[in-house]
């Protein structure tokens, strides 16, 4: 993770760009991209976090044109150069105040302030974490949080899945087409997943459920080995072995900075229409930040062209 530390105060006058994009995961540069090649000298501000979430993923085996795989920094690094080879300019600075009343549009970062013709909004979902030992070193040595990216690499290992909601069902049968065994460990007793979704994950010979327990620490030497599980009504604690943790608390999206300024959803994802359009004319918004369905590498790409073709034709209506 990319931390930007903030200087005392934003120096100089305010820079004039057509178009400004927030995030640098794969909507924010495919964004770039399309929006260098129509010639609008796009700056991304990379954020906290440099290539979003695909930037922690080790190894990515479904995105088109790399029939050998490629690891996530990598696939980052080709996209950025992508960009800037037609005039994108990646600067690693954070946005942290927003003023989207009038165009141009206000952004305020620790570094310096930009007015942008249009803004683009790429600042992804954070998956939610457990928050215990292990978990962050073994991040993709073992633990994902993301079955359809990762669920081929367990192929005839045993995984556990932790939580109890949709996502955690979705994934968890997703998986069982690898898995050896997808035991399922949830806090509670009762699972928060539609009845449907729950029926089937039952009925799937594959899957094991383990309630009213949680993950204390995650445990091995490189690669997941051991979880830690306690049960939270008789304070027993076990060690349990696994190949594997996928997490699936649900995901946050990074949607602070435009509340009160842009229409969301009850989750607080962005809502934009089938152009990318938000609810302020001329700010776009790409990627998981709009998109708690998919959540695709492939899908965020796609958007991010999408809004960039939508934010030059905008200009091309208001100049």
């Amino acid at each position: 993770m990319l931390e930007v530390k903030p200087n005392q105060e934003s120096a100089g006058p305010p820079e004039h760009v057509k178009n400004l994009i927030l995030g640098s995961g794969p909507a924010g540069l495919s964004a770039a991209l399309y929006s260098a090649r129509a010639q609008l000298e796009p700056v991304v501000l990379a954020g906290q976090e440099y290539g979003g979430q695909v930037s922690l993923t080790h190894i990515i085996e479904n995105y088109p044109g790399f029939p050998d795989a490629v690891g996530g920094p990598e696939l980052t690094e080709l996209f950025k150069k992508q960009a800037e080879r037609f005039g994108a300019r990646v600067v690693f600075d954070t946005a942290i105040e927003v003023d989207l009343s009038q165009r141009p549009f206000r952004v305020k970062t620790y570094e310096k302030e930009y007015l942008a013709d249009t803004l683009i909004i790429a600042t992804g979902a954070t998956p939610r974490h457990l928050g215990v030992p292990g978990e962050v070193e073994l991040t993709g040595r073992g633990v994902s949080y993301c079955g359809t990216c990762d669920g081929f690499f367990f192929k005839d290992k045993d995984v556990i899945v932790v939580g109890g909601g949709d996502s955690a069902m979705e994934e968890g049968a997703f998986l069982t087409r690898f898995a050896n065994n997808v035991t399922l460990v949830h806090r509670r007793e009762e699972f928060r997943a539609g009845d449907l979704l729950l029926q089937r994950a039952k009925e799937n010979p594959k899957m094991k459920f383990i309630t009213d327990t949680v993950v204390n620490k995650i445990e091995g030497n490189g690669a997941v080995n051991t979880v830690e599980l306690e049960n939270l009504k008789t304070g027993d604690k076990q060690a349990f072995k696994t190949d594997g943790v996928f997490i699936f608390i649900g995901h946050t999206p990074n949607t602070q900075l435009f509340q009160g300024q842009l229409e969301m959803d009850a989750g607080g994802y962005l809502i934009a229409n089938k152009y990318m359009e938000t609810s302020v004319p001329g700010v776009f918004v790409a990627g998981e930040v709009a998109d708690p369905h998919f959540r695709q590498v492939i899908t965020s790409a796609g958007m991010g062209a999408a809004a960039a073709i939508q934010a030059t034709r905008f200009l091309e209506e208001n100049p």
